[in-house]
C-alpha cells in the first residue's frame, strides 16, 4: 500500500499534503476558538450560575480566556488552558464528587485575572484615582460574576462626591 501511496504523482501528493494542512488548521482554529467561549465553559452544569452573572454583567462580550488566560505569549495562554481543561475534565468525569459548591479562583488564576483587569482598563487606572491594594478584585470582585453582581445599588445613579468618597465605585463584595 506504502509503494502505492508513493507512486502517486508528488504534485498531486502535494495537493493532498496542503489540503489536509489547510483544513486541520482550520479546525484547530476554530475548536480553540470555540473552547474559549462562555458557550462552551457554561456547557458544564457546575458553571451554569457563573455563566449566568457573567452574561448578564458588562463583560457580557468577552471571551472566557479574555480574563482566565494569560496573553503574554500563545505558548503560556495554550498551557495554562491545557492544565485548566485537564483538571476541568477530571472533575466533570471522575472527581465528580468532589466538585466544589463555590469555585475559587487559584493563585495563579488571581495573577492572571489581574493582569488582565489591569491591561484593559490601564486608561481607567491613569484617569481615576485606586488606593494601593491587593489586587483588582480586592474591592471589585463581583465583577463580573458573583451572586450579588447586581444589586439594586448597581441601578442608582451616584449620589453628589459619592465617587470621590469611594474612590471611583460602590461595588466592594468583599
Amino acid at each position: 500500500m506504502l509503494k502505492k501511496f508513493l507512486s502517486i504523482d508528488k504534485k498531486i501528493l502535494l495537493f493532498i499534503g496542503v489540503f489536509v494542512g489547510i483544513i486541520l488548521s482550520v479546525v484547530t482554529v476554530k475548536g480553540l476558538a470555540y473552547t474559549d467561549s462562555p458557550e462552551f465553559c457554561s456547557s458544564c452544569h457546575i458553571m451554569t450560575q457563573v455563566h449566568d452573572s457573567f452574561a448578564d454583567s458588562t463583560h457580557a462580550e468577552l471571551a472566557c480566556s479574555d480574563c482566565h488566560l494569560p496573553h503574554d505569549s500563545v505558548v503560556n495562554k495554550l498551557t495554562n488552558k491545557a492544565k485548566s481543561g485537564v483538571g476541568h475534565v477530571y472533575y466533570n468525569t471522575l472527581g465528580a464528587d468532589k466538585i466544589p459548591k463555590v469555585l475559587h479562583t487559584t493563585e495563579n488564576s488571581k495573577e492572571i485575572i489581574n493582569e488582565n483587569c489591569i491591561d484593559c482598563h490601564q486608561q481607567t487606572l491613569n484617569n481615576v484615582s485606586h488606593d494601593a491594594k491587593d489586587s483588582c478584585t480586592s474591592c471589585h470582585d463581583g465583577l463580573p460574576h458573583g451572586n450579588d453582581f447586581k444589586t439594586e445599588d448597581y441601578f442608582k445613579p451616584a449620589k453628589p462626591g459619592e465617587l470621590l468618597e469611594n474612590k471611583g465605585g460602590t461595588m466592594n463584595n468583599g
